[in-house]
């Protein structure tokens, strides 16, 4: 068939929010290090066009929301050669910022380094 296996685009916004994360000069290693986790509590993905094996995609991140409590982005993926660039998915995740017993921690922002 040639197309990628679906929950790769999960994979991808996990990519894409690893990257982000290293853009505002922080790792996800030390965060947990620091003793803060951002687990999923929901993400939503639209599949737009299939991706096919040995595409060239780039993944497009951003902040959606913020609180005290957890953090929202939302990603683009997107086939990157001409002339078949097109929109492959689009999906949102929402994570909440918990200590290592999973319960919620309300300093995820100061964590993260991210002024409201």
């Amino acid at each position: 068939m040639g197309n990628v296996y679906y929950a790769n685009h999960l994979v991808w916004f996990e990519i894409g929010r690893t990257e982000l994360v290293r853009q505002i000069g922080k790792v996800y290693r030390e965060i947990e290090a620091s003793g803060v986790f951002l687990p999923a509590v929901s993400v939503q993905i639209n599949y737009r066009a299939p991706a096919r094996y040995d595409d060239l995609l780039e993944i497009r991140t951003r902040v959606t929301k913020m609180s005290h409590v957890g953090i929202a982005f939302e990603y683009r993926i997107v086939r990157r050669e001409p002339p078949d660039e097109a929109l492959i998915a689009e999906g949102s995740s929402r994570h909440a910022f918990v200590d290592r017993n999973g319960k919620i921690v309300k300093n995820g922002l100061e964590i993260l380094g991210i002024k409201r």
